[in-house]
């Protein structure tokens, strides 16, 4: 680093280097600031907070296996009924909270009618969750 100095030299060149001297000064003062106002704004109060459970408790819902054959024939949880007995069954089970799970299984051979009247009872009965089990294993050909 050259400094001016206090002697004239006509042919001296311009001094091409920050000073960086106050710089480092202004870094420190404002370091020092910091250090000491950054406690006094952590000021907190102590209070004895209730303790609460966080965690819903889940419900499963009802499986309802329901069965078409062939011919027609309407199964629920294994057992036969009639499209009426269905009907109460479901609007039941739309009043049920949470609202249960339809697991329909229709087979391969069934007319389309059912599976879509059974479909609408369940709708209109509130039973909004419907699920479709097939076998992938039997779909190849």
């Amino acid at each position: 680093m050259a400094f001016g100095s206090f002697g004239h030299k006509p042919n001296a060149t311009p001094m091409t280097e920050i000073n960086m001297v106050p710089l480092i000064d202004v870094m420190l003062v404002l370091l020092v600031i910091f250090i000491i106002t950054a406690p006094l704004l952590t000021n907190s109060v102590k209070i004895n907070l209730p303790q609460a459970s966080s965690e819903p408790t889940q419900v499963e819902p009802d499986k309802i296996d329901f069965a078409i054959d062939d011919k027609g024939q309407i199964f629920w949880n294994g057992e036969a009924i009639t499209m009426a007995v269905a009907t109460t069954r479901l609007q039941e089970a739309g009043k049920k909270e949470p609202t249960p799970e339809l697991h329909v299984r229709a087979d391969r051979e069934t007319r389309y009618q059912v599976l879509a009247q059974v479909m609408a009872e369940a709708a209109k009965a509130g039973v909004t969750k419907l699920g479709f089990v097939s076998d992938p294993a039997a779909a190849k050909p």
